[in-house]
Formats: C-alpha cells, structure tokens, sequence
C-alpha cells in the first residue's frame, strides 16, 4: 500500500531541516531526509539572517522529496519566534533581515514605554519583556530607518513569507504572530490600538489564520524547479508552539520544557494568565493551537553550553563536558543563567567568569568548572520555576515533560530530576517536527483532534522516564 507522506520544515537557529512522516500500523514515523546549517551573520556590523540561502534550502529539501520518490501531500514550515520581513508594494524585502540577536533593539524599550508603560503593555498583551520582542524591532526601525517603515505595505513573520514564496499566498499565522508582543489574548488577533499608538503603520498587518489552515499550493514557477506540487497547510509556525503541540501526554496538568537553544517551561493553559506576579516573574502568555494559550517561562537554555563548547573550538563532545562537569560538581558557582549577559557574548566562558566576579563568587577555570556551572544554573533555574508556575496557577505538577533536542541532554535531565524532586519523561526528541506534521494530520483527518494525535504521539515515540 502507498504511504502518505507529510513534510515538516523546522528551522532552528542553527540548523534547519526537511522531516517527512507517515502513518504505518497505526503510528507516526519520521525520517529526516535533507538538513541544512543556519546561523546569523554578521553584516555592516549587525547580525542578520540570509533569507535567500534559506529559501535555496527549501527548494533543495524539497528536490530531494523528488529524487527519493516520496512525494508529500502537504508542507508545513516553523521558524524561531519574533523576527520578520517589511515588504514594500512590489513584494520586495525592505532593510536587512535582522536577527533577534541583533543589538539595535538596545533602549527601544524605553521609547515603547514613552507611548505605554510596561505594565501596561503587559496587561494589555500578556507577552513578557524581551528586548528582541517584534515590538521593540519595529520601535528600532521607526527610530533608525523610518523610510523603510514610510514605504511598507506588508508585515509577515519569516516562516509565512517562505509560505508566500512557495504559494503566492501572504497568511500571517497566529502563535507566531502572538510573540510580536502586539495581539490581544482577549480578542486573539492584532491590537490595533495598540499599533496605532505606537506609530506602525495599522494596515501592514494582514488577518490571523490558525494552525491547520490551508495556505495554497506551489506556484507554477516553483512546481517547475522542484518538480511537483504539494498542499501547504499552517502548522503553529513558532517553533515551540509546534513543539509543544507534541508534548505526549492527554492530561490537562501538564509541565513541559521545550529545550533546545532555548528552554521553554511552562504549561497550557484555556485562557491568559495575567496578574502582577506574573509580570514580575516574567512569565508570558504565547498564542497555542487551538487558542489555547503556552503561559512559560522563557529560559537561556542550552545555548550557554553550545557557545562554551564553540569557545573551546568544538573540541569536546557534549557528552565529555557533561563528563568532566560531574567530576567538578562540587565547584559552588552559579550564575542567572536569565542574565542579558549571555544573551550574545563575544565569550560565553569570558562572560560566566565575569558574572562570577561580579557576584564574589569562586571564578570557574577549568572546563569541567565551567560545564558544571551552567548544568548547576540551568537545572536549578528550572526547579525554582516549578514552584514559581505551581504558586501561580495552584496547581502541584508530580512530573516534567521535556521535549525537544534538549530531551535527549542526560546529564541535565538528571540533573532538572534531582534538583526539582519531580519525575522527568523526557522525549520525543523531534518535538518541533511532530507537532508540524500533526497540525498538517490533524487538516487532513488523519487525527480528529490535538487530544487523538498526542495519544498516538506517545505510542508511537514513547518517554524516557528519570526518576529524582
């Protein structure tokens, strides 16, 4: 019998790639047939993405949908959160494409809370501060490049305009939308005011579309040069609402960390929860499939450790830094691995040192030293966020799903299990892919509902279970 195939285009921001899955004796299976490295790059002093390069990546996935023989019936593509594109009337990107990582966002939160205080602006969306927010990146371009705001006519997240490009068809998707920090939890959709208040031009935002919305197929042009065609369907085209999607599970108490780059932690929740803790928490409140809203935490995640690992020139396996972390495990440092400090250090080991010299702390100097500083911060940064989460929705959560690259990190799951005193179920590791693929089965009945297809989710990949 011809399987049906569904292709998952995950963009992470180191690497991306092409995931197709199919249903067989009653199970999803997947297979990573194309990958692709990404990165931001360095240009006239600003970090930027190369959206041409990518979208090459794209086509050459989608080529080698065609030269193995397995032809999807649908397409989907997630990206990281908060970055875009400003079209001008003829399609054509206006500016760089900055990456979030960019330092130009530097004081626009200050000319945002000129126009809005911050905690009203936090009430208004429920979305927690970060300095790369969409709404501080359009605040730099109103300050530092009016002209390309003047001449926009359309506002699109990058993983919707790759649809456009493939399509034709201009959709702005919903759970990425949301991390702009500019939509309304009560209304679901853009915050007008809000956006005329703040100056950005009102009719640049296009309508919202859900998960699971069919977008349109290849254009001629596109059909030519990869050599078929293909329905594109929204998925939660934020990386993590798409990860989350995947979380195995059917109870409705549920604690997840999407890990990766960044860990996000949190659960789901049927409305916005918005209050003066959360904001001092920083806690934020992500549109999720289904208008279900992703209340978490955003933090550092294994970024801090890939960067130390790049400071050492890649010459030690992360297994041999969680080694050589373990036989330091008694070195006392710590650092608030939610520090803007590690956001983008030119050193990642530089900047841990002077955090601890800031903070009178012993001074790491090893690479053992090092490693089991971040481990230490990260895994008890997710045990005080635990019982932040549980204070605040009242709730008591006995285990932590972690899903996500991040699920496959043993060390630090032993670690999250021994400082947290809570159960880990760790996988599926190809989180952000399934949840993709799952929003493209559930348009295409294959799952009636999300409930249905985390079911099948944790019967077809299953959980590896740390105990503390």
């Amino acid at each position: 019998m011809e399987k049906t195939y569904y292709l998952a285009i995950d963009f992470g921001a180191s690497s991306g790639r092409h995931m197709l899955g199919h249903m067989e004796n009653g199970k999803m299976v997947l297979e990573e047939i194309y990958r692709f490295d990404n990165g931001m790059v360095k240009k006239d002093g600003h970090r930027c993405w190369e959206l041409d390069r990518l979208f090459s990546e794209i086509k050459n996935g989608l080529k080698k949908c065609r030269e193995i023989g397995k032809i999807p019936v649908s397409m989907g593509i997630d990206t990281w959160a908060v970055d875009y594109v400003l079209l001008d009337e003829n399609d054509r990107i206006l500016g760089p494409t900055y990456g979030y990582r960019d330092d130009r966002t530097m004081d626009m939160d200050y000319k945002v809370y000129d126009i809005i205080p911050q905690s009203e602006l936090y009430a208004r969306t429920g979305i927690q501060k970060q300095i790369f927010n969409t709404i501080y990146q359009l605040m730099a371009v109103k300050e530092q490049e009016k002209e390309n705001l003047d001449r926009a006519k359309t506002f699109i997240m990058l993983p919707d305009y790759f649809h456009f490009l493939l399509t034709g068809v201009k959709k702005s998707e919903y759970t990425n939308a949301t991390s702009t920090q500019l939509v309304s939890p009560v209304t679901k959709d853009w915050d007008r005011e809000l956006i005329r208040s703040l100056g950005f031009p009102e009719d640049i935002f296009m309508p919202l579309s859900m998960p699971g919305s069919f977008v349109g197929r290849f254009t001629k042009e596109i059909e030519e040069e990869v050599g078929f065609n293909c329905d594109v369907v929204l998925p939660a085209t934020h990386d993590t609402a798409s990860a989350v999607m995947s979380v195995p599970s059917t109870k409705e108490d549920v604690l997840y960390i999407s890990s990766g780059t960044w860990s996000l932690m949190g659960v789901e929740l049927p409305e916005a929860k918005i209050s003066s803790d959360t904001e001092a928490g920083n806690y934020t409140n992500e549109g999720g499939y289904d208008y279900r809203f992703r209340f978490l935490k955003n933090i550092m995640g294994l970024w801090m450790i890939q960067q130390v690992r790049h400071d050492l020139k890649d010459a030690y396996s992360f297994a041999k830094l969680c080694e050589l972390a373990e036989e330091a495990k008694d070195f006392p440092t710590r650092v608030d691995v939610q520090d803007v400090l590690f956001l983008a250090p030119d050193s990642m080991i530089e900047a841990i040192k002077e955090y601890a010299a800031w903070s009178k702390q012993p001074v790491p100097q090893t690479v053992g030293e090092i490693a089991t500083v971040v481990y230490q911060s990260l895994a008890e940064c997710y045990a005080d966020t635990i019982l932040e989460i549980e204070t605040i929705t009242g709730r008591h959560y006995e285990a932590i799903n972690i899903v996500g690259g991040g699920s496959k990190a043993g060390y630090l799951n032993k670690l999250t299990a021994e400082k947290s005193g809570r159960k880990v179920l760790a996988g599926p590791g190809e989180a952000t892919a399934i949840g993709n693929l799952t929003a493209q089965m559930i348009h295409a009945g294959i799952f009636k509902d999300l409930k249905e297809a985390r079911q099948n989710i944790f019967e077809s990949f299953g959980v590896e279970v740390i105990e503390p």
